[in-house]
């Protein structure tokens, strides 16, 4: 499995990539779809929604299970992508392409707490055992 390293991870299997203008794009981690298997729905936050760091705020489903997804920061979304909802197996196809939703942060220094690949790589692999 590979982790891009150019992205920060959560420990609840987001990961998050900074982009130029200082918003940020949220999906779910390759090992998070390996592990829920054929996704079959997606529910992201709407527009305009502040959320709390941590906070629950979209669903994926699978023919396995659904799984809540979490704000990585606290700030408000910006956009949520509507062609993974309508084709939620996208995630299986590549889960570092097909993102979820963009949020801008309350503050951007938030984003240092999270994890870098390394660190998510050892989190997967504590999973694991």
């Amino acid at each position: 499995m590979t982790i891009p390293t150019d992205l920060k991870y959560t420990k609840s299997h987001e990961w998050v990539k900074q982009e130029a203008d200082g918003s940020i794009t949220v999906g779910i981690t390759h090992h998070a779809q390996d592990l829920l298997g054929d996704m079959v729905f997606v529910e992201n936050p709407t527009v305009d929604r502040h959320l709390a760091a941590g906070e629950e705020c979209a669903v994926v489903e699978s023919v396995k299970a659904a799984s809540d997804v979490y704000a990585p920061v606290a700030g408000t979304v910006t956009a949520a992508n509507e062609a993974v909802e309508s084709s939620p197996e996208a995630i299986n196809q590549d889960a570092y392409v097909a993102w979820m939703f963009k949020m801008k942060p309350d503050n951007p220094a938030d984003l240092n707490g999270l994890l870098d690949a390394a660190a998510y790589q050892k989190l997967v692999e504590s999973e694991a055992h």
